[in-house]
């Protein structure tokens, strides 16, 4: 069953934080945790967390044929961070855009889904490939 990734991406930084403002933070923990609870139930759940948003200031980027740098992060912009991410495996795009719909609580904020591509879909002869596929072997992941 394919994978796919819901990133929760801040679009509106501002309108976000003023509608999260009006709702109390038991409420936001509440109809997240009854969301989550939804997703464990169904089975398509595979992994799901957040990110603190005041961890985010450092990170290495390397230029090309230069020494990595260590920064303060490369995004310049609200709408390239993003705060949390859930890692589901359901039956079509249609049924993660359906979870996604319902991980959009305010707005200003927006789910961004990627699918994520199995390891059959390399060159099983490279043998990097066969490397992965021993690992995620040996780590239960297949």
């Amino acid at each position: 069953m394919p994978k796919y990734m819901l990133i929760w991406r801040t679009i509106d930084e501002d309108k976000q934080n003023a509608a999260m403002a009006e709702i109390p933070f038991e409420e936001m923990l509440e109809k997240m945790g009854r969301l989550n609870d939804e997703l464990i139930k169904s089975g398509v759940l595979l992994a799901m967390e957040g990110l603190d948003p005041e961890e985010h200031t450092v990170v290495t980027y390397a230029e090309a044929e230069e020494a990595p740098v260590v920064t303060d992060g490369p995004y310049g912009e609200t709408k390239e961070l993003f705060g949390g991410f859930y890692l589901i495996s359901v039956a079509s795009k249609e049924e993660a855009v359906e979870w996604a719909k319902r991980l959009s609580y305010f707005p200003g904020a927006a789910v961004e889904i990627r699918r994520v591509p199995t390891i059959d879909e390399f060159p099983q002869d490279n043998p990097w490939i066969q490397k992965e596929l021993d690992w995620r072997t040996k780590t239960g992941q297949l």
